[in-house]
């Protein structure tokens, strides 16, 4: 890890955006048979899986996380109890929503929730994948190499990066966390975690820039 931390500059700014927009799947919400909220930090994940059931777009929901050490303090229960008790506070019906309450990476947030989701009956043939907007892109990839027979669609909260970063509060924050997931998206296929993805050679050089200038507190060790 780089330890020399430069201030965000402009140039820093541009290129986080054109890492943002690659993280961005650009699908159109549409309805599937059921929607699983993956666990982070990020409440807007509970709001915005609340919102769209509201709008009729899947009957069944599964939050899917348990703690990282990152989100601990914030969600002491568990990232997926503490999203079901906000999606409860919106509206969403407690019959309509399962717990998987172990999950402490990406691909034990699929693995597990179809073992929930097999263990009710249920065995969807389209998935509705609701994270945060940066993890859109992997959280795909994750899906179609470890589900590959349903169909995926990603969906996150519309917020721009500037909006997203000031939400956060944190902007140096979120570019590391911009910077780690495109690592991942380009790392883990060769570990077997993930589909390959190709990543545009403008994004890649942005990517490699903001590790030189220091964004990395969520690269891969």
């Amino acid at each position: 890890m780089n330890g020399d931390r430069q201030a965000i500059t402009e140039q820093h700014r541009r290129q986080a955006k054109l890492i943002w927009d690659y993280h961005r799947m650009g699908h159109s919400p549409r309805p599937c048979d059921v929607a699983i909220g993956l666990g982070s930090h990020d409440l807007g994940v509970a709001g915005h899986a609340a919102r769209l059931y509201h709008e009729g777009l899947f009957p069944r929901l599964v939050f899917s996380g348990g703690n990282s050490p990152g989100t601990l303090a914030r969600f002491p229960r568990g990232e997926a109890v503490h999203y079901r008790e906000h999606a409860l506070r919106l509206g969403v019906p407690d019959e309509v929503i399962l717990l998987e309450p172990g999950a402490t990476n990406t691909g034990e947030n699929i693995t597990l929730s179809r073992q929930v989701l097999a263990a009710t009956g249920v065995r969807p043939q389209s998935v509705l994948l609701i994270s945060k907007p940066y993890m859109e892109r992997r959280s795909y990839a994750t899906t179609r190499k470890l589900w590959p027979e349903v169909e995926v669609v990603c969906a996150s909260e519309p917020w721009t990066l500037d909006e997203y970063a000031k939400a956060i509060g944190d902007e140096r924050l979120v570019i590391d966390m911009l910077v780690g997931d495109l690592q991942r998206v380009i790392e883990y296929p060769e570990r077997g975690f993930a589909i390959a993805q190709e990543v545009p050679e403008v994004v890649h050089s942005a990517y490699k820039a903001l590790l030189r200038a220091g964004f990395d507190s969520r690269s891969l060790v």
